[in-house]
C-alpha cells in the first residue's frame, strides 16, 4: 500500500464532520457547503466532487430500512392507513436529513484518501497522512530515483 492516507480512518473523520487529514477542522461551513480549507491544517476542500453519491447512498439505505418497515407493518401488524401515511414519510425525511451531511463528508474523505480531483495535487505533492513528505511516493514519480533522473522513460 502506498504512503497516502488509508480510506478507512478518512471517511470516519469525514462521517463525524471533521477534516479528513487532521481529524480537527470542521468540514461544513453550513448544512451541505463543503468548507474551502480546514481551520486546523489548511488542506483543502475545494476541489471535492462528491455530486450525487451521497444522495444516492442515502436513498438506497433510507429506502431499503423505510421499505423493510412498511412491508413488516403491513404484513405483521394492523395499524390503520393514516398512521402509516404519516409515520412512514416522516421517518424517511428525517432519516434522509440525519444521513445526507455524514455520507457526503465520508464521500469527501474517500476522495481525500484515493487522491481523486485536486486531492491528487496533494499527494503528489508529497503530503503524507500526517502532512510529512512521503518519500515513497516522490521515489515512485521518478521511476525508484530520488536525484530527479527518470531512468530514461521520458517522463517525469
Amino acid at each position: 500500500m502506498g504512503a497516502g492516507p488509508h480510506w478507512m480512518p478518512a471517511m470516519a473523520r469525514g462521517f463525524r464532520n471533521r477534516c479528513p487529514h487532521c481529524g480537527e477542522g470542521r468540514l461544513f461551513g453550513r448544512f451541505l457547503k463543503v468548507r474551502p480549507d480546514c481551520e486546523a491544517c489548511g488542506m483543502e476542500f475545494h476541489h471535492h466532487r462528491a455530486d450525487d453519491l451521497p444522495p444516492y447512498l442515502v436513498i438506497f439505505v433510507v429506502g431499503h430500512i423505510v421499505g423493510l418497515g412498511v412491508l413488516e407493518s403491513e404484513m405483521r401488524l394492523d395499524l390503520p392507513f393514516w398512521f402509516q401515511m404519516t409515520v412512514w414519510p416522516a421517518l424517511a425525511l428525517v432519516a434522509s436529513l440525519l444521513l445526507l451531511q455524514p455520507t457526503k463528508g465520508a464521500v469527501v474523505g474517500l476522495q481525500y484518501a484515493l487522491g481523486m480531483h485536486g486531492f491528487a495535487a496533494i499527494r503528489r505533492a508529497g503530503a503524507g497522512p500526517a502532512g510529512a513528505p512521503a518519500e515513497h511516493e516522490t521515489e515512485m514519480r521518478h521511476g525508484g530515483r530520488t536525484d530527479g533522473r527518470n531512468g530514461g522513460s521520458g517522463r517525469p
